[in-house]
């Protein structure tokens, strides 16, 4: 890899693209309105075409004033739709940009005799030939797009600078923000100009492909790896930076691994802010596939754990003198969980000290027995508070409780028990533990039954 002054020129001009669109795709993703970039890219077309019908030219102020237009008014006409003929807002989106997009194909047609047009060229634009374009500043020559962009980027560093607050509250609370003197039609209105705007500057240099991809992609990435909506922000410009850099990378190393010189660098920095948002999409610690697989394992573990704990309990409930409950069978099939997660659990409590195994079976330690008190008390005190509040039969009580028991904080436990006051048996006619009674019954337990039944 031969990298050269004219590469540094294509990143540079990444860069400051992907970074303009993820400030303002931020807000896209929190308002539901991604597509709105794809839209604007769309329905430009006509803009581009009046433009250029108009002043017979297709220099870049008026093709960019053209589009810049029409951008605005597709958002206008999107939001007219929505609000006043009640559709949903994707659905105006697709009304909008298809109708102005048809409109514009008609113009070109129109137009087609006198003016070549590249249909890729919209598509994925022409960063690679970015450098060829240049302009003295400082004494440097500088590309022009490199130029554009960069000013694309500082006004929407700006804007989101002076209006975070307003933008913020009303992207969450439209509602709210009216409450407090924002006016949250006129931040979506400004919110969809930016956008336009945006997307009229990138396009011309990297394509409509990449700047719909920076514009959804690294703020929906950003948004599973945080809640907060400051760091959001500042992630999901560092995800767009990093693909538009890695893309580069890509672009001008992979292809020559399969016999091809190379392929479309805006392409392949789509592909590779994609990605990155599948690695963050398995990978992110709260709202990540693979996170939220081994929090639903490990809450299935916890209910298993306390099952274990409450079927111990119970039995030795009714037998205080019983042998250990029995290894084979009897357990896991009681508990209804399948066999390797029964023995899991076990292990889990065996290594917590809850439980212990006998050479026969299994008993609850001191420990155990506190924690397996207090979540049986859950148990019949929601099946109790329930049979006091709706007209249930008692054979229809368990199965609520016994899913209830596992999510009753302690706080939430002890005001159902305040409204059952003088309570002290469930609907089935059991003892409802008290709610430091496990602990003093472990004293007179251990004085009938000897040491053995506290060792471990």
């Amino acid at each position: 890899m031969n990298w050269t002054s004219l590469d540094s020129w294509i990143v540079a001009a990444g860069v400051l693209c992907a970074g303009s669109c993820a400030l303002l795709g931020n807000f896209l993703v929190l308002r539901r309105m991604s597509m709105m970039g794809d839209a604007i890219s769309h329905a430009v077309l006509p803009g581009l075409a009046i433009a250029f019908l108009t002043t017979g030219s297709r220099g870049s102020v008026p093709m960019f004033v053209g589009a810049a237009v029409v951008g605005i008014l597709t958002a206008v006409f999107t939001q007219w739709i929505h609000t006043l003929g009640k559709v949903e807002e994707s659905a105006s989106m697709g009304v909008v940009f298809t109708a102005m997009f048809a409109a514009g194909l008609i113009l070109i047609v129109r137009a087609a005799d006198a003016v070549d047009l590249d249909p890729g060229c919209v598509l994925y634009g022409a960063i690679e030939l970015i450098p060829l374009d240049v302009r003295p500043v400082l004494g440097f020559m500088v590309p022009r797009a490199v130029l554009i962009l960069g000013g694309m980027f500082a006004a929407n560093l700006l804007f989101t600078l002076l209006f975070y607050k307003e933008l913020r509250i009303s992207a969450f609370d439209p509602a709210l923000a009216s409450t407090l003197g924002i006016s949250a039609r006129l931040m979506h209105y400004l919110l969809m100009t930016a956008v336009a705007i945006t997307t009229v500057a990138c396009f011309e240099s990297v394509g409509s492909i990449l700047v719909i991809a920076m514009l959804i992609v690294p703020a929906s990435a950003a948004h599973l790896l945080t809640d907060r909506y400051g760091v959001m922000l500042i992630l999901s410009v560092l995800i767009a930076v990093a693909g538009a850099i890695l893309g580069h990378l890509a672009a001008i190393t992979v292809p020559a691994r399969f016999g091809f010189s190379d392929t479309s660098t805006s392409g392949m920095m789509a592909v590779t802010v994609g990605l990155l948002f599948a690695l963050v999409m398995f990978l992110a610690p709260r709202h990540g596939v693979l996170s939220k697989l081994v929090h639903r394992w490990l809450l299935s573990l916890r209910i298993a754990c306390e099952d274990v704990l409450g079927l111990l309990y119970r039995l030795e409930e009714a037998d205080p003198v019983r042998q250990p409950a029995p290894v084979a069978g009897m357990l896991h099939s009681a508990v209804g969980w399948s066999p390797w997660m029964s023995r899991l659990a076990l292990a889990s409590l065996r290594r917590r000290r809850q439980v212990r195994r006998d050479p026969s079976g299994y008993r609850l330690t001191s420990h155990g027995r506190a924690v397996a008190a207090e979540l049986v008390r859950a148990h019949r005190l929601w099946e109790t508070y329930l049979a006091k509040h709706l007209p249930l039969a008692a054979d229809h009580l368990h199965d609520s409780a016994d899913r209830t028991e596992h999510f009753l904080s302690h706080p939430l436990r002890e005001a159902i028990a305040a409204d059952l006051p003088g309570v002290l048996r469930d609907p089935h006619g059991t003892n409802i533990p008290a709610g430091d009674a496990p602990r003093a019954d472990l004293t007179s337990k251990s004085a009938v039954h000897g040491p053995d039944a506290e060792k471990g």
